[in-house]
């Protein structure tokens, strides 16, 4: 990638390299997953060329310009820019990183890519953070919120606290419905015991609660005989 001058921007030259990598075919397959964003605004670069990108383009030091461009035109920027976000090692640096760009995500491949690796080694400092996200009102961020509950906090961190969290969320936006199912499916193949009340007592939303059920009832995780039992509390 050619080296900042002559007015090229750093934003300049990563989009210039996108168009580069662009795949005409996964541009059309990408487009149809994502209903919400235009196709026109899909370069169509595949997730590992992203990925490949991301860690090259983390390493520079003027990187933090593209981050601060806001907001990118292009699905494929967005993406690029959850990786590199990703990547960022200093705990602090990347939750203002993520707390800058959540604002500007808009459709759930974004949300569900932005997954810093630091965050696992800061799950006591982070929880405050996951709180204000989930209470935000905003569809992507509180769908970002439950799912870093559901990568760190259903293994050694689990506290009671936080499927109730999850199920006191209400929400009528379909993305933040499914994370949440999602979460309780997955609490259910890690912490049965301490989650099945929560389905038995029918504290989530109808939607919610069905969905769970569905996506526990598709994991190998779960065992037969609680498949057996969650089948017949479906509302």
């Amino acid at each position: 990638m050619a080296s900042e001058g002559r007015g090229t921007t750093v934003s300049d030259e990563i989009l210039a390299e996108l168009f580069r990598l662009r795949d005409e075919k996964y541009k059309q397959f990408q487009g149809a997953l994502i209903p919400n964003i235009h196709r026109d605004n899909v370069i169509g670069v595949r997730t590992p060329e992203l990925k490949k990108l991301a860690k090259k383009l983390a390493a520079r030091e003027d990187i933090d310009l593209f981050l601060e461009a806001l907001p990118h035109k292009y699905f494929d920027e967005n993406q690029l820019h959850a990786f590199i976000i990703s990547e960022i090692k200093d705990f602090h640096a990347c939750v203002c990183a993520v707390e800058r760009f959540l604002p500007f995500v808009d459709n759930w491949a974004t949300c569900d890519q932005l997954s810093p690796k630091v965050f696992g080694k800061h799950t006591g400092e982070l929880i405050g953070h996951i709180k204000k996200w989930m209470d935000s009102g905003e569809t992507y961020t509180v769908r970002f919120g439950i799912g870093m509950l559901m990568r760190y906090y259903l293994d050694e961190a689990f506290d009671p606290a936080y499927p109730r969290a999850v199920a006191a969320v209400r929400s009528g936006e379909y993305y933040v419905q499914m994370m949440a199912a999602w979460y309780f499916a997955t609490a259910l193949a890690k912490q049965y015991g301490a989650v099945i009340p929560f389905i038995e007592e029918r504290e989530l939303d109808p939607k919610v609660h069905n969905k769970a059920i569905q996506k526990a009832l598709e994991s190998f995780r779960i065992t037969a005989e609680q498949k057996a039992y969650l089948r017949i509390l479906k509302v």
